[in-house]
């Protein structure tokens, strides 16, 4: 069985992937010596905050210009965000002669279009949910989930508002991507999908784990 470890960095969330087996820590209280022993280590790294001990067998992954018939629309390949790049792969590979909207839900909300010939047209990066939230921190939140409506306090004023923000906008990007690509299948990943996912407008199918899944890929094809 394969045992090097697939690692996926994030802002908020460190992921891992071990043998087939998930695992999930926010990333402020994850360390490289947590991991078990492994012949290598692949990261994907969008945190600024992780430092690479160089006692572990490790690569750092970068966007590449292609993948099989997969290609990055980026002018220099490497500026695409790696966790953009990796699930994209694995999007690719769920069915590499469809194309695709991704739309990926973290504290950065990502979405990207690749065509039924496997080019990347490129994307939109947006903050997600909770960000957007933190932009005030003399604002409260309510825990009820709305949308869609107006109110008579300035903590459910806030709640509405910001979520009608993500919503909404994520709503419109993909439906104005299908005005002119009706034909793409939709995929979704990323933590905070389970918090929007009811007010979504459009059909999809759910992948929590594309980062991983497509590093995993990258490795065994491209490492």
């Amino acid at each position: 069985m394969d045992d090097q470890i697939y690692l996926d960095v994030g802002n908020s969330n460190t992921k891992w992937k071990f043998k087939g087996i998930y695992f999930d820590v926010p990333t402020n209280e994850f360390n490289l010596s947590k991991l078990p022993e492994s012949s290598k280590i692949w990261i994907s790294n969008v945190s600024p905050t992780f430092v690479v001990n160089s006692k572990f067998k490790i690569t750092l992954v970068e966007s590449q210009a292609r993948y099989k018939s997969l290609v990055n629309s980026y002018e220099k390949s490497s500026m695409l965000g790696s966790d953009r790049w990796l699930a994209m792969i694995a999007s690719y590979e769920l069915n590499p002669d469809k194309g695709f909207i991704l739309v990926d839900i973290g504290t950065a909300i990502t979405i990207d279009v690749v065509d039924n010939s496997g080019l990347h047209l490129g994307g939109v990066i947006f903050p997600g949910l909770h960000k957007i939230r933190e932009s005030f921190d003399n604002f409260a939140v309510s825990d009820e989930i709305k949308t869609n409506e107006i109110s008579q306090s300035t903590e459910d004023a806030w709640s509405i508002g910001t979520l009608d923000l993500i919503v909404n906008g994520i709503n419109r990007k993909v439906n104005d991507i299908r005005v002119s690509n009706p034909d793409l299948d939709i995929y979704l990943t990323g933590g905070g999908v389970n918090e929007i996912d009811q007010f979504l407008d459009f059909t999809y199918k759910f992948h929590k784990n594309l980062v991983l899944d497509g590093l995993e890929l990258f490795a065994n094809n491209m490492g």
